[in-house]
């Protein structure tokens, strides 16, 4: 792919430069929120080199284009930004829908960060085994060296998500950096001795409850959307002559006390809360919640949503070591490859055999479903039906069995070492992802047509 040529022929088609109100990119997808959505030609940005497909669903036009998305968006910018016609803010469009909002701000904040969260996460696991099979000892210089490797991102999770959020809301993401960090700093830490949360100091007599932010994901996106609030008007009224020193001088001030005193525990228990009832309703219906989102996964997918899910399973990871939420991704991908290995038995066109042995090599070594789901399920409602029901029964048993992983990542062989807890986790979590490749192989043989062709 030729990336800049992408990009161009992604914004000749969608209206040109004057039709971008906003944009932002996730995992795979290229997401624009469009000035005039009829303007856009969707059958010749599909036919742009590298574009595989195109959703305009809650408020969004999204351009998939795969795990190479960040290069395509990079020179996409470059079009938009570099030309001076057009002043684009990284925060959200005033035309935009709350829902559409709500989206294209979790994509935003969280992509960039997907990488470091899922190498992170598959070291942890490769270490437990390491440590289960004797081969690294939990005292060693080595153990510590790989573990704070490991959990450094969730650790310092609220700086990095203080640098994304600045990014989406349009503040700055040094100084909203440095409001996470002092969430962290050790004098701070040292406020709350060995009691935990909830101990109560003050802040110019005014009462403030302690929290332990560390690895927490809700206080700071919070309390980030409100600086950029602060930080605009700042901008905005401080000369420039003493801007280098006012606006992060106020900012700090503000702050900082006002995460601790206000936002912080608001976040801490609204995230808390959120995944407890998340987990409890997982814990007291583990089959029905593995139904639900095993099968249901790919409908959130073909519509460009999932995100909403994503940062519960990233909060529970960080604040408890694991996730019942993720291994039920990973039946619905599995499913994909096991509806893709039927097609490839049954079908006799050589395109879609082809097509199908390519999902099946795509998903199980990146676990980007999207190019499969597009390109042959959801244009064959039964062979989609076929990895919905895949997907379901393969999650109906992770969550019987209450399978969890330890590690927020996208479902796939490599990265299986997220299942990496205990014998009886991993044992279960394979028979549960074979039961989605085994059930979606013989529905997609069954549903798959010999004379069926890629269409």
């Amino acid at each position: 792919m030729n990336f800049k040529e992408t990009a161009k022929g992604i914004l000749e088609n969608v209206g040109g430069i004057e039709n971008i109100a906003n944009m932002t990119h996730c995992a795979t997808r290229l997401r624009l929120n469009l000035k005039d959505v009829s303007k856009a030609n969707d059958e010749a940005v599909k036919s742009v080199d590298g574009v595989v497909n195109v959703i305009n669903k809650a408020g969004q036009y999204q351009v998939l284009i795969g795990t190479e998305v960040s290069h395509v968006y990079d020179e996409f910018e470059n079009l938009v930004k570099g030309r001076g016609q057009l002043k684009l803010e990284e925060g959200t469009n005033d035309g935009e829908s709350i829902i559409s909002k709500i989206f294209s701000s979790i994509s935003a904040i969280f992509a960039p960060l997907l990488p470091a969260l899922a190498g992170s996460g598959i070291l942890r696991g490769l270490l437990i085994l390491a440590v289960q099979l004797g081969f690294i000892a939990e005292d060693s210089g080595t153990y510590a060296i790989l573990f704070a490797s490991s959990m450094a991102v969730f650790y310092f999770l609220p700086v990095l998500l203080a640098f994304t959020s600045a990014r989406r809301f349009g503040a700055s993401p040094y100084i909203s950096a440095l409001i996470g960090a002092a969430l962290l700093h050790p004098n701070f830490l040292a406020l709350m001795g060995n009691s935990g949360n909830g101990v109560t100091t003050s802040f110019f007599g005014i009462p403030a409850v302690l929290m332990d932010y560390n690895s927490t994901v809700v206080p700071i996106i919070l309390s980030i959307w409100a600086f950029s609030y602060l930080y605009k008007w700042l901008d905005k009224n401080v000369p420039e002559t003493l801007k280098l020193v006012i606006v992060p001088l106020v900012s700090l001030i503000v702050m900082v006390p006002l995460t601790v005193i206000v936002i912080g525990p608001i976040g801490v228990y609204s995230g808390e809360a959120i995944a407890n009832v998340v987990n409890w309703l997982i814990e007291r219906s583990g089959v029905l919640t593995g139904i639900l989102i095993g099968g249901g996964w790919s409908v959130l997918v073909s519509f460009g949503v999932h995100w909403a899910v994503n940062p519960i399973m990233i909060n529970n990871i960080s604040q408890f070591g694991y996730d019942y939420i993720c291994p039920l991704t990973f039946a619905c991908n599995f499913a994909v490859i096991g509806t893709a290995i039927g097609v490839y038995f049954k079908a006799r066109d050589k395109k879609l055999k082809g097509f199908a042995l390519t999902g099946v090599i795509t998903v199980a070594l990146s676990a980007i479903i999207e190019p499969t789901l597009f390109g042959m399920l959801v244009k064959n409602k039964k062979l989609f039906l076929a990895q919905i029901i895949a997907g379901a029964v393969g999650g109906a048993y992770l969550g019987l069995m209450k399978v969890v992983t330890n590690a927020f990542v996208f479902g796939s062989v490599t990265t299986f070492p997220a299942f990496i807890e205990n014998n009886a986790n991993i044992i279960n979590g394979v028979i549960g992802l074979a039961i989605s490749v085994i059930v979606g192989a013989v529905l997609g043989y069954i549903f798959t047509n010999k004379e069926d062709k890629l269409a």
